[in-house]
């Protein structure tokens, strides 16, 4: 059985890290477990940053965005030699089993070390929702809360002008931050990469709406879809309707984290110590029918994300 466990987080950061790298360290200590934290992912484990970790080293950091431990992405570890690197770093500490906090990239990283010998267990946190294997993953609720917020500021403007704001969120190649808040936020279109979308359907919408006595209008885009600037422009130019783009950006990376998401990764910290306690090794926690489960790396990696197709359905049937 393991007895000195490595934590890293790695890749963009979500918030609830830091309440997941709390559990993982606590849960590991009072087992008897020698915890070592990781600084800035495969980057700082390839240089050798580490320190060990202490029950008060995790004192009040729940409540804090981003995570302690900071992250980074390495193009050294995409190598063979760095990965080898990162190996020899974890002989050196006496680090025999990794917790690695982050996206599938963190998990095929996981994957490479794993084949070198290190037992991995891999804790899903990215605020876009996008691993294939689970249906949580740490920081998409506070990202969505987030992103509520700041949509509903921008509403407050949009009905005081008669406008049409375009509202771009993240969610990289994927809009489930996108759906989630357009549904919540009364949007008329939610512009995603995993449906084709018509600007000139949009702008008919929208016309009709205005014809049915509709004065301020919402749509919603994912990043990376199309240029929320354009789509604004274009819906202008179509509909007479004065229309404006905004890009809300990194700022849905951060702030507090919200109960949800302190829950989730607490729960996930546990599961994984749990996990690695039992000898198990190569895993990823996941979430499936609102239960905890653990799959394996590959599996995980070479499963197929669902879109909420009901709910960007609905949304356009409430458009009315």
């Amino acid at each position: 059985m393991s007895r000195t466990i490595g934590i890293l987080t790695s890749g963009g950061d979500a918030p609830g890290m830091n309440a997941a790298i709390r559990s993982v360290a606590r849960s590991a200590l009072v087992r008897g477990f020698k915890v070592i934290g990781i600084r800035r992912g495969y980057q700082g484990l390839i240089e050798g940053d580490m320190f060990e970790i202490g029950p008060r080293d995790v004192s009040d950091i729940m409540h804090k965005g981003g995570t302690t431990l900071f992250t980074a992405r390495s193009t050294d570890f995409t190598t063979e030699e760095g990965q080898k690197i990162a190996k020899k770093r974890c002989d050196e500490a006496g680090i025999d089993s990794l917790i690695c906090i982050g996206g599938d990239g963190t998990f095929r990283g996981a994957l490479d070390l794993h084949k070198l010998g290190v037992k991995c267990v891999g804790i899903p946190a990215t605020i876009d929702n996008d691993i294939q294997c689970t249906e949580y993953t740490i920081g998409f609720d506070t990202a969505m809360n987030t992103a509520l917020e700041m949509i509903d500021k921008i509403k407050d403007t949009e009905m005081s002008h008669n406008r049409c704001s375009v509202v771009e969120v993240m969610g990289r190649h994927a809009g489930h931050i996108a759906v989630n808040v357009g549904a919540a936020t009364g949007a008329i279109e939610v512009v995603t990469a995993e449906r084709e979308y018509d600007i000139n359907a949009i702008c008919g919408r929208i016309a009709y709406l205005k014809s049915t006595g509709k004065q301020h209008f919402l749509v919603i885009v994912a990043e990376g879809v199309g240029n929320s600037e354009q789509i604004a422009q274009q819906i202008e130019a179509k509909t007479g309707v004065t229309s404006r783009a905004t890009v809300l950006g990194h700022v849905q990376r951060g702030g507090s984290p919200t109960c949800w998401d302190r829950v989730i990764a607490t729960k996930m910290g546990y599961y994984a110590i749990e996990l690695l306690a039992s000898g198990a090794e190569n895993r990823v926690i996941a979430v499936r029918n609102g239960k905890l489960v653990d799959y394996d790396i590959v599996e995980a990696l070479g499963m197929k994300k669902r879109y909420d197709e009901r709910l960007h359905s609905l949304l356009g049937e409430l458009a009315i």
